[in-house]
């Protein structure tokens, strides 16, 4: 399934794209009640774990194969506020240099261990919105990932079972602010800035990814491609970061893994041709059988 929130008289809706357009579940519930509990926002999808994702399915499929009029609960996609695929993660956890060529490119050693570094829950935003570009930055990049979401709670858990605990998988952008993230040894300042981290436009559970460590993933910044790799590329790959993480903390339901970016972020490039992101910009964010997650750049005010 692919699962996604958007903005309706001030709150989160649940929707479940489907052919025909996107399913509002809640407002489909006042019309097809249903017997089980069915979730009707992101966050319930995610607490009720596989047995609220069966039903979910189950019911949407019910319901957008036997009624006629469906004008009511189904909307047009592009109509739609789109809000983050996962609304309020315990955890953002990143997977920094982890991608062969992108190390090479940045002339770091190859890891022999994930890097890991965090992001905050002010970074999260969803497809069609702003990022401000932050004052105190000349230097915004863009980093296309490969996003896993956590389904079930994990910890200590092998890398054969890793995937297990996967939900699903969505496109992210984590965006640096180059210069504030090499100005302590620390990156913490410049990938936390509000709105860093877009993350959507879906949330496609694990069952639709036959293998995350082969996907197509590619940049596009006004139209014109600056990343394009294949997750094949990662250094660690998804089931071993999931793993190693959940060695040394707890991972819950809900928590985001950013796996890290391919080559082709502005920083790799020859400090002459180094052009950081400006406003007006529009990023673009594509993984295979992800969709697309685009995001403009403005000053900020």
């Amino acid at each position: 399934m692919k699962l996604l929130t958007f903005m309706l008289d001030g709150t989160y809706r649940l929707g479940v794209k489907k052919e025909q357009g996107v399913l509002d579940v809640l407002a489909a519930l006042s019309a097809v009640p249903s017997e089980k509990a069915i979730p009707t926002t992101i966050q319930e999808v995610i607490a009720g774990g596989a047995g609220a994702l069966n039903d979910l399915r189950n019911y949407t499929n019910q319901v957008v194969a036997s009624v006629n009029d469906k004008t009511a609960y189904v909307r047009e996609e592009s109509t739609l506020d789109l809000g983050p695929c996962v609304t309020h993660p315990n955890k953002i956890i990143c997977v920094g240099l982890n991608y062969r060529r992108h190390a090479e490119e940045t002339g770091a050693p190859i890891p022999q261990y994930p890097i890991l570094f965090n992001k905050f829950n002010n970074t999260i935003t969803g497809h069609g919105d702003d990022i401000p570009l932050p004052k105190v930055s000349e230097k915004v990049d863009y980093e296309a990932e490969l996003a896993i979401v956590i389904g079930r709670t994990a910890k200590s858990i092998s890398k054969d079972e890793a995937l297990d605990y996967v939900l699903g998988y969505c496109n992210a952008n984590d965006l640096s602010a180059r210069d504030l993230q090499v100005r302590t040894q620390q990156w913490l300042l410049g990938k936390s800035c509000d709105k860093f981290a877009p993350i959507g436009p879906y949330l496609v559970t694990a069952d639709e990814i036959a293998n995350p460590n082969d996907l197509e993933i590619k940049t596009y910044v006004n139209g014109e491609v600056r990343q394009q790799s294949n997750t094949s590329d990662m250094i660690f790959h998804c089931d071993e970061i999931v793993s190693y993480i959940s060695q040394h903390m707890t991972l819950v339901p809900g928590d985001i893994i950013l796996t890290g970016t391919p080559e082709g972020v502005v920083l790799g490039y020859p400090p002459d041709k180094q052009v950081y992101l400006k406003d007006g910009d529009i990023v673009s964010i594509e993984i295979e059988k992800l969709g697309t997650l685009t995001n403009r750049m403005v000053s900020e005010s």
